[in-house]
């Protein structure tokens, strides 16, 4: 099969890799603020240096974590479409209402000015940052580290009535069913491309037409994810699962040195970022 129909390899959102590295070991609430930090100031830094900066930042955590670097780029590909789309908009109407900078093209609405040109390079980089940060953040803690983690970061909010639980079950599964989602739609393209089925042969910059190509497997791709939601409601409700109810952790975290100094660094990676004028 042509390489196109390997859509897990492609998806490292929701998958697991043990390592035993360090940033495995972290406590998951420590974990998640600090990767929450470093991704909003990846958000707000709108510099060249900065942005570069960002990067060799992702790069080293691929390496402190002992993952290897291709997942992360694996996980750069699906998003490359809606990154070209999104650079060839900003790159085209966003010098219309840009202040400042050198306008080198403008006909009508159109208009490419030095400005557009440091949003769209600007831009990429972000993606590729928050890709980057979001792979080492799911390949490196478990499902229920995740879950966990996140609980007991939002535990404040439970004093305004917000359900905690609900919302970290909720974010959780989500995100553990893009590996299973991804796994299915390769089974039904492979399937479909068995019985003559036009996947994965177009040239790649024909965005419509592979998004036409793909309309057969969305209805088939919707009743696998319900029949997959159904199983798991019987197998929460054979384990007396009840939303709402008051629940006991069996694991309990507790902070170590390291788990401080990792959220410290990120403030202060954070701050040589946005803080020095690059």
């Amino acid at each position: 099969m042509s390489a196109e129909f390997e859509l897990t390899r492609n998806i490292t959102i929701g998958q697991y890799l043990p390592t035993a590295s360090v940033v495995h070991r972290l406590d998951p609430r420590f974990k998640l603020g600090a990767f929450a930090i470093l991704i909003v100031a990846i958000a707000i830094c709108n510099t060249y240096v900065g942005n570069l900066f960002a990067l060799a930042v992702c790069l080293w955590l691929f390496q402190v974590s002992k993952i290897p670097l291709h997942y992360g780029i694996s996980g750069i590909k699906p998003a490359v479409p809606f990154i070209i789309i999104l650079g060839i908009m900003q790159l085209l109407f966003y010098g219309e209402i840009a202040s400042g900078g050198t306008v080198y093209f403008q006909y009508g609405i159109i208009s490419i000015s030095s400005e557009s040109i440091r949003l769209v390079i600007v831009s990429a980089m972000r993606f590729v940052a928050v890709i980057f940060l979001s792979s080492v953040l799911t390949l490196s803690t478990s499902t229920t580290e995740l879950t966990h983690g996140m609980e007991r970061l939002l535990g404040p909010l439970e004093k305004v009535k917000f359900p905690v639980h609900a919302f970290a079950l909720i974010i959780t599964i989500a995100i553990r069913f893009v590996p299973t989602f991804a796994m299915e739609m390769e089974k039904m393209m492979k399937a479909q491309a068995s019985r003559g089925a036009d996947f994965g042969t177009g040239e790649w910059w024909r965005i419509v037409q592979r998004t036409k190509d793909m309309f057969p497997i969305i209805i088939p791709l919707f009743n696998v994810a319900l029949s997959r939601a159904e199983d798991l409601i019987l197998a929460m409700e054979a384990r007396c699962y009840m939303p709402g109810a008051s629940r006991t952790r069996y694991t309990q975290y507790k902070a170590k040195g390291v788990d401080y100094a990792a959220l410290v660094a990120s403030v202060v990676i954070s701050v040589v970022m946005l803080g020095i004028p690059w």
